[in-house]
């Protein structure tokens, strides 16, 4: 474990830092920005070109969608430096990627050394691996490090729910624990539609069929992505937030450091609580065996 993470007090409106200006990097960076939940946004990657010309474009649609968000862009990793939170993502010179492997360690030994301060937000479909790396190997504190892909996931399960049930999918309740995508758990014991059990709503070839898409839900494509580490992102820069959000959160145990799906709340300094998800026995099984206990 870490050294404790400094609780930092309520930030409105600062910057945020995203390593990598590929696909995933440059629209977090818009869909952010729309959101004017920010005072700043900071590409970071060696393909300045790139960087800026994306850092350019964003800014440039400020005035059409009516946002003051200011994009900037950078080639060298030291600009997470004094950013309120840091998001990996994926390379311009491979823009449909994760940053991977080696390299990703690299720039997250860098990050936890530049900025010991921030929440970091891993936003990749691949990221779980970052976030077990982040606190095995590297020291960052549980609090501080999340995966938000599991939030991306989930957004394309309550659609299709939606679609079945002939509904909203805000109408849709429903969590996503265990290790996705290899052991993904849905709860759909505690899945609602309307404040409504999902077998109040759904017919149960509808819910066998939910269930067989779910593996083909993943990966989630990368405006899926960036919405979900926005959501995520803006909760955290307006300080502590009720609502839930599902996203990968790392644990030690034995010595060995591992990343799950979990309901979370968060706050400026990044997971506040981990929610207790509430399972039926055959789900809470499926867990524990998803999680090799």
């Amino acid at each position: 474990m870490g050294a404790p993470v400094t609780r930092v007090p309520q930030t409105v409106m600062s910057t945020v830092a995203i390593l990598g200006a590929g696909t995933l990097g440059g629209a977090l960076a818009h869909c952010l920005a729309g959101r004017d939940c920010v005072q700043g946004i900071r590409l970071v990657d060696p393909a300045s070109g790139i960087a800026r010309g994306k850092a350019l474009d964003i800014s440039q649609a400020g005035p059409v969608e009516r946002f003051e968000t200011r994009v900037t862009a950078t080639e060298h990793v030291d600009g997470v430096v004094g950013a309120a939170i840091v998001v990996l993502t994926g390379p311009a010179d491979t823009p449909d990627d994760d940053w991977q492997s080696g390299t990703a360690g690299e720039i997250l030994a860098q990050v936890a050394t530049l900025n010991r301060r921030a929440p970091i937000v891993c936003a990749g479909a691949s990221h779980a691996s970052l976030v077990e790396l982040g606190i095995g190997d590297l020291g960052i504190d549980t609090r501080r490090i999340i995966g938000t892909a599991p939030g991306a996931l989930l957004s394309g399960l309550r659609a299709l729910i939606a679609l079945e049930a002939d509904a909203s999918p805000a109408e849709v309740v429903v969590n996503l624990v265990g290790v996705p995508p290899s052991h993904p758990v849905v709860p759909w014991s505690s899945a609602t539609i309307g404040g409504y059990p999902l077998d109040d709503r759904l017919s149960p070839p509808q819910l066998a069929r939910l269930r067989r898409c779910l593996g083909q839900l993943w990966p989630p494509g990368p405006y899926t992505l960036a919405s979900a580490a926005a959501e995520v992102i803006e909760a955290m820069m307006t300080g502590r937030s009720r609502r839930a959000f599902a996203c990968f959160v790392g644990e030690v145990r034995s010595g060995s450091a591992s990343a799950q799906s979990a309901g979370v709340t968060v706050d400026a300094s990044g997971v506040d609580t981990i929610l207790s998800p509430r399972l039926s026995r055959v789900e809470q099984v499926q867990l524990d065996n998803a999680l090799g206990r």
